[in-house]
């Protein structure tokens, strides 16, 4: 019986105590970061073992890989890659920087799908504004609402045609929070008006895409009380009805400390709110329990959406040429200083 919930495991290999947990509750997806990294054939034999653990051979796993600073595979066995804003800086045409930020992310999917990895937590869609914390800053693609839409765009393509699933994030927009929400709550005063027009737009453009991650952070103009991610009003007013999204709908880390209570009581108050997929991604067991156990079976509307997203991987369409590729994007950006 698949849950609905995705977890993390501490290391580069999984420990008894940890395949008793994914045998028990049966998770619908693992998350990796630098702590399960070494190299490819291990993540490969990770990934694998996961699979035949909850007996999924499609199960996913995803991993933050965008460039910049937030890249968990990396040098000296992974190219590094450029922080979403580097290609908007290039004094290149604006379709050749979507091409660009395609080919990146493209390049980036066949490293991931080389080791197993079959979701890429990206593009990032949010909208930088004056005051907004650099938790976002360079990860953003632009600051021009319709600039992040069209390059977001386009790295989520980059990355179906390797066979990778893009998450967007962080819905419906993290770019004018002051804080970091990993760190604490965000409060975002801008009216409806202000929102509609900057930071909801980008996810509106691509509410076709198959996957979503919420944000971590109140908008007072909708709910004054609770985050994005535990705001029954959020997610259905503004993420499912005005910005148009019907694909699978996931939390953001429920271990950030922009969320309080016990870690039963985020689960089921991002559940009660309407979100698909509860998300915790540090790897402790004793703060997965509660998340695992208060997970529902992954059923009706939301394990619909599960597999309409799974079945998007056979979109992939990876006719270009690694290494010409790879050389084009260095080429770009060397130019550029």
């Amino acid at each position: 019986m698949t849950k609905a919930f995705i977890c993390g495991v501490s290391s580069v290999t999984l420990t008894d105590d940890e395949r008793d947990f994914l045998r028990i509750h049966q998770p619908w997806g693992l998350i990796l970061f630098k702590r399960n990294v070494q190299s490819p054939d291990q993540i490969s034999a990770l990934t694998k073992e996961f699979r035949e653990i909850v007996g999924r051979a499609d199960a996913p796993v995803l991993i933050d890989q965008e460039g910049g600073r937030v890249q968990r595979m990396g040098p000296p066995i992974w190219p590094k890659y450029p922080p979403a804003a580097r290609f908007n800086a290039l004094a290149v045409s604006t379709q050749r920087k979507a091409e660009l930020v395609r080919l990146s992310a493209h390049l980036m999917g066949l490293d991931l799908r080389a080791c197993g990895i079959n979701v890429d937590c990206l593009p990032v869609l949010d909208v930088p504004a004056p005051g907004g914390h650099n938790v976002i800053g360079d990860r953003a693609y632009a600051e021009d609402p319709e600039r992040v839409a069209l390059l977001g765009g386009a790295a989520a393509e980059g990355l179906m045609q390797a066979g990778v699933l893009p998450v967007m994030k962080h819905v419906p927009g993290h770019g004018r929070a002051g804080a970091d929400s990993h760190l604490e709550l965000p409060r975002v005063d801008a009216s409806l008006k202000e929102l509609e027009a900057a930071d909801f737009l980008p996810f509106q453009k691509l509410a076709h895409l198959p996957m979503a991650m919420t944000a971590h952070v109140v908008y007072s103009a909708i709910d004054p009380a609770g985050p994005a991610t535990t705001s029954r009003k959020v997610v259905q007013e503004i993420i499912r009805q005005a910005i148009g999204f019907d694909g699978l709908l996931m939390s953001d880390d429920l271990s950030m400390k922009a969320l309080s209570g016990s870690f039963a009581e985020r689960t089921q108050a991002l559940f009660a709110a309407g979100v698909d997929m509860a998300l915790h991604c540090n790897g402790i067991l004793e703060e997965a329990r509660p998340v695992a156990e208060a997970s529902p079976r992954l059923d009706g509307k939301a394990a619909e959406r599960a597999a309409k997203a799974l079945s998007r991987l056979n979109e992939a369409n990876p006719q270009i040429d690694p290494v010409d590729a790879r050389a084009e994007v260095h080429s770009a950006l060397a130019m550029a200083g």
